[in-house]
């Protein structure tokens, strides 16, 4: 018998979910729908997850809370890292239509009068949740930028990666590399998350252990037998005017070098989601993504699972890395990556997100994401580009700056 008893309790008004995550709880939301957690929660390796989340007896009364208890958390880029999930013991959830529900897991030990008396509780406890209020920016503080990568080497990664796909050795890979903000006075993960779903709404916002960002980018979504899949590949910046953006826009789509990198993003995962779909659908053209300071290639991709017992993770697992994050071929590009980038990913580059105790949930490709010190005077920012023949280093370097941006001014405003 399960350690925990879940119970899906319907609210109104729900308040916002960066305001019920705060700083210490964990996020992951599309606008204004997703999740947010509050209070303890349970460590579960990721292979075991499934089992762990079917185990939960769970209580609901609307079909939208069916899936039951959820865990989130990180798949690393390298497939060989394993990292636990987190199963949240209190989280509200908000979907499309509108929909709201506060999920509380207690100890099935406890009696039913007590039980109930501690569900209320806590449900009262987060529908009390307020918008937590901002200090006044602090004048003072003291904000660094270092880069963690020497700007040599990854200039000289993209020439290598560069004559690699020259050589036909492969057709693709993605170069990266890291700086660090430094801050004289702790850093308010709460505010930085606030101004990212202020500027970047349309991204998949998360904040889970420290780790914090604004993804474009939808690995799998898998819903009552639906898979779909965003990905993206090719990046222009925006400036904010609008006829030099339309501009930038026209010359993306026209742009030979990154629509060879986006058919080789859009390909491999095509021909890997149709292990599992009797058909895909997907657009014959590429569309421009924009989002507050860069534009993207996008396809979307969608289809229905053959198998109905089929799990996002497994589906997420066998995507990630995409070439858009790796490269192609993947095993070859991964191999040069890790010969000529010289830093640890971890995280960056895998993906984020939830599942459920029906295998169902939504991953993004993690990426326009900081972690955060434990002490919250620091904070490490990722940014990479996809590498062709025709790329050239110091235009790359400058596109990997406009990547920055999306975190470095969250945390510089918050």
């Amino acid at each position: 018998m399960s350690r925990l008893v879940a119970t899906s309790i319907a609210v109104e008004n729900l308040p916002p979910l960066h305001d019920i995550a705060g700083s210490h709880g964990m996020l992951f939301v599309h606008g204004d729908d997703g999740i947010a957690t509050v209070g303890e929660f349970t460590r579960v390796n990721s292979a075991n997850a499934n089992d762990f989340l079917r185990n939960i007896e769970h209580r609901f009364t609307d079909a939208h809370d069916e899936g039951g208890p959820v865990a989130l958390g990180f798949l690393f880029f390298l497939r060989e890292e394993n990292e636990d999930l987190f199963v949240p013991h209190i989280f509200a959830r908000h979907f499309s239509d509108g929909y709201a529900s506060i999920t509380v897991c207690t100890d099935a030990l406890l009696s039913e009068e007590d039980r109930r008396k501690h569900v209320d509780l806590i449900v009262s406890s987060v529908m009390a949740s307020l918008r937590v209020t901002q200090s006044p920016k602090d004048g003072g503080r003291q904000l660094r930028s270092a880069p963690l990568t020497p700007i040599a080497t990854y200039l000289s990664a993209v020439g290598e990666a560069r004559d690699a796909v020259r050589s036909g050795h492969i057709e693709k890979a993605v170069i990266a590399r890291d700086i660090e903000l430094t801050s004289d006075t702790p850093l308010c993960i709460h505010s930085v998350v606030q101004y990212l779903h202020e500027q970047y709404s349309t991204c998949y916002q998360f904040s889970i252990d420290n780790m914090v960002g604004a993804s474009p980018e939808l690995l799998v979504q898998l819903d009552n037998g639906m898979v779909h899949s965003n990905p993206l590949a090719g990046t222009t910046p925006r400036t904010g005017d609008k006829e030099t953006d339309a501009q930038n826009a026209a010359a993306l789509l026209a742009s030979k070098k990154n629509q060879i990198e986006h058919r080789v993003v859009v390909e491999m995962v095509h021909d890997t989601l149709l292990q599992w779909c009797s058909y895909l659908d997907w657009e014959p053209e590429p569309s421009v993504v924009s989002v507050a300071n860069v534009q993207h290639l996008g396809t979307h991709v969608t289809g229905p699972l053959s198998a109905l017992n089929t799990h996002v993770l497994d589906i997420a697992r066998e995507l990630c890395p995409t070439p858009a994050l790796g490269g192609f071929p993947r095993t070859a590009a991964i191999d040069l990556i890790n010969k000529v980038e010289h830093m640890h990913r971890g995280r960056y580059g895998g993906a984020v997100g939830w599942c459920d105790a029906r295998g169902n949930g939504t991953w993004a490709v993690t990426i326009r994401c900081a972690q955060f010190s434990e002490d919250l005077l620091s904070a490490r920012l990722f940014a990479g580009g996809g590498i062709v023949a025709d790329s050239e280093p110091d235009l790359e370097l400058a596109e990997t700056e406009a990547k920055l941006k999306a975190m470095t001014n969250a945390i510089m405003n918050s």
